[in-house]
């Protein structure tokens, strides 16, 4: 009785298995596609950014000092302008963010 129980499950185990995965063999392992390589980053930051004072679009630039750690970002219309400390690993876009921040905190 039990035997039959057994023989039962192993015939529904094959049954299944041959209705799936009919193309894999016995014994094989399955074969792993390799992934697909990363996409590397194509676009640059941008250095011109929005004026928070004047509005104007693309009117901020910033110029990064790396010799004296330094991030500074100006409007050329509004004549403001900011300077905040940075690393190595700095970007235009954190100047301006920390220049955002700036703003806020002194607005509350």
């Amino acid at each position: 009785m039990w035997f039959n129980l057994i023989s039962e499950r192993m015939y529904m185990n094959c049954t299944f298995l041959d209705a799936k995965w009919h193309h894999i063999k016995m014994g094989r392992r399955k074969s792993k596609r390799k992934p697909p390589p990363k996409k590397k980053m194509t676009g640059n930051l941008d250095t011109q950014f929005t004026c928070p004072f004047c509005n104007h679009e693309k009117s901020c630039d910033v110029k990064m000092e790396r010799s004296r750690n330094t991030g500074i970002i100006s409007c050329t219309v509004c004549l403001e302008e900011f300077q905040t400390p940075i690393t190595y690993l700095s970007e235009p876009v954190d100047v301006y963010s920390d220049w955002i921040d700036a703003c806020e905190a002194a607005n509350q």
